[in-house]
């Protein structure tokens, strides 16, 4: 899916060179993730699990990045912390930088889909604006990465996706997978060898429970059985 090249005489939104760390960028995206749509505020521990540091490391962290002289975060040390504005816009190019990043290697590159994900959390901070937009330009200006995920706009804006992990549809039915989630390789790349993928429509054939999820995808009489790990990972929409 893809969006039209801004118009002849559209100025483009141009984003000062990033001057942040590296540190500094994974640890914006990872609050951004956690919060979700609704921006709630993230705990010090869930972003320990997150980025696999000690709790005492974010607590520095964090009160480095809302002591700035232009904060990044809002920071109560026991109401957890949230983005500023100038936060969320710095973790929103990030994920751009990200998701368009992985775009261009699965579909110009020819990467496996289990390997973009690394691959992108290594570039995502220094690519260069000029290369930002010769990459945009070349994969016809997405919309969507190939793991479903919505790729923000130039001017940082990011459309909501409504659908929600599989695992919170309590009964069995027929669905539309509309991301999946890349963040275990393994599982990924499990996933895709079975077909499911955005777009496929799936069906879960039992009432989930303890064992999993007994599922078929798209039109195949083919049963497979998902773990609950697996199930987390997609996300869909019912199609009652």
């Amino acid at each position: 899916m893809s969006s039209r090249k801004p118009e002849v005489g559209q100025t483009a939104v141009r984003r000062k060179p990033n001057a942040n760390t590296e540190s500094v960028d994974n640890y914006l995206k990872a609050i951004f993730t956690l919060s979700g749509p609704d921006e709630r505020r993230v705990t010090s521990t869930a972003l320990a699990e997150r980025l696999g540091v000690a709790p005492a490391s974010v607590t520095n962290m964090l009160q480095k990045l809302a002591s700035s002289p232009t904060p990044l975060v809002e920071y109560e040390r026991h109401r957890g912390v949230r983005l500023s504005n100038g936060g969320k816009r710095r973790a929103l190019e990030v994920v751009r930088h990200h998701r368009l990043i992985e775009t261009f290697l699965f579909e110009v590159l020819d990467y496996p889909i289990d390997e973009v994900h690394d691959e992108a959390e290594r570039l995502e901070h220094f690519i260069s604006e000029r290369f930002e937009e010769r990459m945009d330009a070349k994969l016809g200006y997405p919309k969507i990465d190939p793991h479903g995920h919505c790729i923000p706009t130039l001017d940082g804006k990011l459309f909501t996706q409504n659908s929600v992990p599989l695992t919170e549809m309590p009964e069995q039915g027929e669905f539309t997978v509309e991301s999946i989630s890349d963040h275990d390789a393994a599982l990924l790349k499990s996933l895709r060898t079975n077909n499911i993928r955005p777009g496929v429509r799936i069906r879960v054939r039992n009432r989930p429970g303890a064992d999993g999820y007994a599922v078929s995808v798209g039109k195949s009489t083919k049963v497979l059985h998902l773990s609950h790990a697996a199930a987390e990972m997609i996300k869909v929409h019912s199609l009652r």
